[in-house]
C-alpha cells in the first residue's frame, strides 16, 4: 500500500497516511478540522546501472540451460575454418 502525504491548509500540519489506492482521499485535518490537500512527494526508488536482465538474477541452473542451445565456440570456429579452406 502506498503512503500518501497531506498538508492542512488551516494549521499547516503534515500527515503521512498509509492507504489503499482504492481508498477515498482524506478531506479534513484530525487536529483542527481544516481542509487537507494531497501533496506529491519524492520517491526513494531509483533504477541505476547498465540494465535489468533476467540473467542478472538467475541461478547457475539457468546459465547451464542457456548454453545448451548453442554449440561451443571452438566447434563453430573450426567449422568456419574448414568451409573457408575448402572453397579455395
Amino acid at each position: 500500500m502506498p503512503i500518501y502525504e497531506y498538508i492542512c491548509e488551516k494549521c499547516g500540519s503534515h500527515l503521512e497516511v498509509l492507504q489503499k489506492v482504492s481508498d477515498a482521499p482524506l478531506k479534513r485535518c484530525s487536529k483542527c478540522r481544516g481542509k487537507l490537500e494531497k501533496i506529491f512527494s519524492r520517491t526513494s526508488f531509483q533504477l541505476k546501472g547498465g540494465g535489468w536482465y533476467m540473467t542478472d538474477y538467475s541461478g547457475k541452473s539457468a546459465s547451464k540451460t542457456a548454453g545448451a542451445d548453442k554449440p561451443a565456440k571452438s566447434e563453430t570456429s573450426s567449422k568456419k575454418v574448414e568451409s573457408a579452406t575448402s572453397n579455395d
